[in-house]
């Protein structure tokens, strides 16, 4: 019996078998966790998230850790600002520590919000996408696609959840285009000309994202449709954009690529020319009409009075057309992991989004996101969906406050925008989107005073965070990069190391707006704030000015001053 049992031990201890136990012993008890942790993160979610509902603290714990759902996301389990950093006597007064507690109670629910509010304005999206779903063009066939020589070159749409082809033709047709292509069941191109090569009409089997039992082309196949004219009555000249009176370049036939002369020219005429040969600028000087793009020769900064550019004189008309600059809608990952790990940091509602925009126009290199907004994914933001730490964007989306947050990364753009802005965009947000409005039945809800009382304090605590803990800091305020685009923009990618060409610059310039522009009814001229909140709000301006100043940073811009 005894020495059964010394065999068996002399068994058990060889190597290759007590690995083996070892490793699946950690197997078993990794998958006990994760059934745990997933059966608290479902108690979390059942409990709700409303703004009156307080996000216990064990729960918390759980719930940030997936708070970017599809992505194994670093937790962010801590509070939003820590005590310390704000009783150092630089970074803001005493008064200010009383709000820590409540802070990470509210990023909880902003984050739990931000991730919920997505699927309920999608699904609503794509009803009324196939409500409309009624074809108007005619189908041309099934064609080539090659990305470096591509045809249907003048305006480029994605939507990876909702793409339909009457979605794609009425984005063309709006702009004057003649063909709208589709491509990969998501995304849809627009030109005058057809492209060269033809393909089998089987090779076109992409369903369509929005649209069950439609085509929307294939891989590296476009599904092409001659567009028709828009509904009766409709004219194309009702996208032109009169972009003001400007001194003409010496020699308007060498700047401009394509020109006609008509006697009685109109705007519509010039505009729809420019239109089919795929120019974003209409020009007109007397019966003259000139094509063409913004460029160092012409970059369309200097405006004249209008009364100069009567007649054949040394000024010129410009105008918008429906077509886009397409010179730098180009993106792509990056082909080897980025050396130094950047941050886009900002409040919600500073303006990051638009910056995001502004950055991958510029240098032609895609964003990431510590988040995943399947909204931004769906309209062309392809890092949204990119591992956050992958290193494959130029730089990293993140709303983040508080130091293992902010030590993560090697430097920072930090982008600040006047808070009573920023708690509007974030209202709106909230309740409409990203391009939407609130009611007036929300603003007047009891919502309001409750959401700027607690984001007020979260939008100064964000930038104090930044300031003692950031590495290497880039400080942006919105209303600088609104006002002046360019340079700002240039010390932007200058910070991110990329060097970029004047005329993609000014494709960006052209572009400045991209699709993230708040559209429908806006809101009249009204003042939500109350005295009392006007109070708290500026005694977070002035500690958040003498902070930036205290760090050897411009202070905040003059409108920011207390009102």
């Amino acid at each position: 019996m005894a020495r059964a049992f010394f065999r068996l031990q002399k068994f058990l201890r060889r190597t290759q078998f007590l690995l083996f136990f070892l490793t699946a012993a950690y197997l078993m008890a990794g998958s006990l966790l994760l059934l745990q942790r997933t059966r608290l993160v479902l108690q979390q979610g059942s409990r709700g998230t409303a703004a009156s509902q307080a996000v216990p603290e064990a729960a918390g714990r759980v719930g940030m850790a997936d708070a970017r759902m599809p992505q194994n996301a670093h937790p962010a389990a801590r509070p939003l600002v820590g005590t310390a950093a704000l009783q150092e006597p630089a970074l803001g007064p005493r008064w200010l520590v009383s709000r820590n507690s409540e802070l990470w109670q509210l990023r909880r629910r902003w984050f739990h919000r931000f991730i919920s509010d997505q699927e309920p304005m999608q699904t609503a999206g794509l009803k009324a996408m196939r409500r409309t779903a009624e074809h108007k063009g005619t189908y041309v066939g099934c064609f080539s696609d090659d990305s470096r020589e591509r045809t249907l070159k003048g305006a480029v749409f994605y939507d990876l959840r909702k793409m339909t082809v009457s979605h794609c033709q009425e984005a063309c047709a709006e702009r004057a285009y003649s063909y709208a292509g589709l491509a990969y069941g998501a995304e849809c191109y627009c030109g005058n000309m057809l492209p060269a090569t033809a393909a089998a009409p089987e090779e076109c089997n992409s369903e369509c994202k929005g649209e069950k039992g439609s085509v929307c082309g294939g891989v590296n196949r476009l599904s092409v449709y001659r567009v028709e004219e828009l509904r009766a009555g409709a004219r194309r000249g009702r996208n032109v954009i009169y972009r003001g009176c400007f001194r003409a370049p010496e020699n308007l036939t060498d700047t401009f690529p394509a020109s006609l002369i008509q006697p009685n020219l109109t705007v519509e005429m010039c505009s729809e020319f420019c239109s089919k040969k795929e120019f974003p600028l209409a020009v007109i000087r007397g019966r003259e009409c000139h094509c063409g793009f913004p460029t160092a020769r012409f970059p369309l900064r200097d405006g004249a009075d209008g009364q100069l550019c009567r007649g054949t004189g040394t000024h010129c008309r410009v105008y918008q057309t429906p077509v886009q600059d397409t010179r730098c809608t180009d993106r792509k990952f990056l082909t080897t992991k980025s050396k130094v790990f950047v941050a886009l940091s900002s409040f919600p509602g500073a303006g990051n989004t638009w910056a995001r925009h502004l950055i991958e126009h510029a240098t032609g290199i895609y964003t990431g996101s510590y988040y995943f907004d399947g909204a931004l994914y769906n309209k062309g933001f392809k890092g949204e969906k990119d591992h956050w730490r992958s290193r494959r964007t130029i730089c990293v989306k993140t709303h983040e406050s508080g130091k293992t947050e902010i030590e993560m990364f090697d430097s920072a753009i930090l982008l600040i925008r006047n808070p009573y802005k920023s708690l509007m965009a974030e209202f709106n947000r909230k309740y409409a989107g990203h391009l939407g409005y609130a009611t007036d039945r929300n603003w007047q809800s009891k919502e309001w005073p409750d959401f700027v009382n607690s984001y007020a304090s979260w939008w100064a605590s964000h930038v104090l965070d930044w300031l003692k803990y950031g590495k290497r800091l880039l400080v942006v305020h919105y209303e600088d990069l609104k006002q002046s685009l360019i340079p700002k923009l240039k010390e932007m990618v200058e910070f991110l190391n990329v060097t970029v060409t004047e005329d993609r610059l000014l494709c960006v310039e052209n572009n400045r707006d991209g699709n993230f522009k708040r559209s429908g009814a806006k809101q009249k001229d009204f003042e939500p704030f109350t005295q009392e909140m006007k109070d708290l709000i500026n005694r977070y301006i002035l500690t958040v000015d003498e902070a930036l100043r205290g760090r050897n940073f411009t202070g905040l811009p003059r409108e920011y001053v207390p009102r």
